[in-house]
């Protein structure tokens, strides 16, 4: 599982320049959930090898009682849970506050893994002006300038150091392949528990925790006739002697690195509150992970005719984008629909594993190009040469020619229908890029 880091610290202290300093992007937020990340946000980050997940939270006001800052307090409490190391972030040119010493107070009673950065630190004698951070007795001051990229490095690496994360081994595979790792993902409330807890009885399997990261993030190994799955928990699964008590407490950084970790994605889906903008949030964050995807609407058994209609239509304006997943209408409290989910699971993780020969898909790309060419752009007409595999989980096909970036999105749709039809390539995300040839004349006269 990736580490999370937190960044906390009073408004104004550069916080959001270092979210997207660490996240390499100017709106690196990828997971903006309604409702509940009002002043969080969650971004990728990594160095060399090493991946993890930055939380950005807003201004943190430990002692605020009520209004907004009683809210974004609340959440910034939420983030330094969520998180394995603490960066509390100073202003180096502005000193030390009565805030800074009130939060210093709050992050020292946790205990947690903390960093003190002086931030905007840039052009500065280093030592003599950050002496009085000392005071908020967390150890050692390190000064960074967020807009500049000083020092931040350094940070990172002290950061994961705490936490004993070495470079990965980059030929280090113990994975066992025949393993299909599933996560369970959905809103609060939505019967994730009752469908995990449904499978395991059904299934009579001795279930057990594997270690987890600090929030306890458990996988489950059961069989299914002959296939090996991992369950990966987002629902809060706990044990308790021999049974297993489901509670539905929502972790947004769970369900990230539950997607992130998984080969394929089930999200579940409540017929009684159709497709929220928080189910768009989690299928977007799966869409953009690249990972396999089956859709459950769930509670099918509680909802009338126009109910049922209403929630249909939900998902197919809504989750548009998650066309190529198969649906599949279940109960999880009264069993119902639950067989063909497996089908639809092994279908999904064999397509993002299909092995696409080049000449197959370059004859593919030529019948295409032959029935419909790509529309011209001004005095160019892209040309598509030949196509190979560029990759799996999620597959990638690269196509060569001339003048592709020309190439318009209705295009892009179309060439994606023939190649899902021709590798039955359901339930997965395809990605088609487009690598254009130079031309040796274009910069003579």
């Amino acid at each position: 599982m990736k580490p999370v880091l937190a960044l906390v610290g009073r408004p104004n202290v550069g916080k959001s320049t270092l979210f997207n300093r660490l996240t390499q992007s100017r709106d690196a937020i990828v997971a903006d959930f309604a409702g509940l990340t009002r002043d969080r946000h969650y971004g990728n980050g990594h160095l060399g090898r090493r991946e993890f997940i930055v939380i950005d939270t807003g201004g943190f006001e430990p002692t605020a009682e009520s209004g907004i800052y009683k809210e974004m307090a609340k959440q910034t409490r939420q983030a330094v849970a969520e998180s394995d190391v603490v960066i509390f972030v100073v202003d180096a040119r502005g000193g030390i506050s009565a805030q800074d010493h009130d939060i210093a107070n709050y992050l020292r009673k946790l205990g947690k893994p903390t960093l003190l950065i002086a931030n905007k630190a840039e052009g500065m004698q280093q030592g003599l002006q950050l002496v009085e951070f000392f005071e908020l007795g967390l150890g050692e001051v390190l000064p960074v300038s967020a807009a500049h990229g000083q020092g931040v490095r350094s940070m990172v690496e002290e950061a994961l150091d705490k936490l004993g994360i070495p470079e990965p081994d980059e030929d280090a595979d113990d994975e066992d392949k025949s393993v299909i790792r599933l996560a369970v993902a959905g809103r609060p409330n939505v019967g994730k528990s009752t469908l995990i807890n449904a499978w395991l009885g059904e299934e009579r399997l001795v279930a057990f925790d594997m270690p987890g990261t600090t929030r306890d993030a458990i996988s489950v190994p059961f069989e299914r006739n002959g296939q090996k799955f991992e369950l990966i928990d987002t629902a809060g699964l706990r044990r308790k002697g021999k049974v297993f008590e489901a509670i539905e407490k929502f972790s947004v950084v769970k369900t990230l690195q539950a997607i992130e970790k998984a080969h394929v994605v089930l999200l579940l889906l409540d017929a009684e509150q159709g497709v929220t903008d928080q189910d768009a949030h989690i299928a977007g964050f799966i869409l953009e992970s690249g990972r396999s995807v089956v859709l459950a609407i769930n509670k099918w058994d509680a909802v009338d005719a126009y109910q049922r209609q209403t929630v249909e239509r939900s998902v197919e304006q809504r989750l548009a984008f998650l066309k190529f997943a198969q649906m599949h209408l279940i109960s999880a409290k009264k069993r119902q629909g639950l067989g063909p989910l497996w089908k639809s699971i092994a279908q999904a993780h064999a397509a993002a594993n299909r092995k696409m020969p080049t000449p197959v898909l370059t004859r593919l790309l030529q019948e295409a190009v032959a029935f419909q060419q790509p529309q011209r752009s001004g005095m160019y007409r892209p040309k598509m040469r030949y196509a190979h595999q560029g990759g799996m989980n999620p597959p990638v096909i690269v196509i060569h020619g001339n003048s592709l970036e020309h190439v318009n999105d209705s295009y892009k749709r179309f060439l994606e229908g023939r190649f899902r039809k021709a590798f039955d390539l359901v339930g997965t995300p395809l990605r088609i890029e487009f690598k254009t040839s130079d031309n040796p004349y274009k910069d003579q006269d």
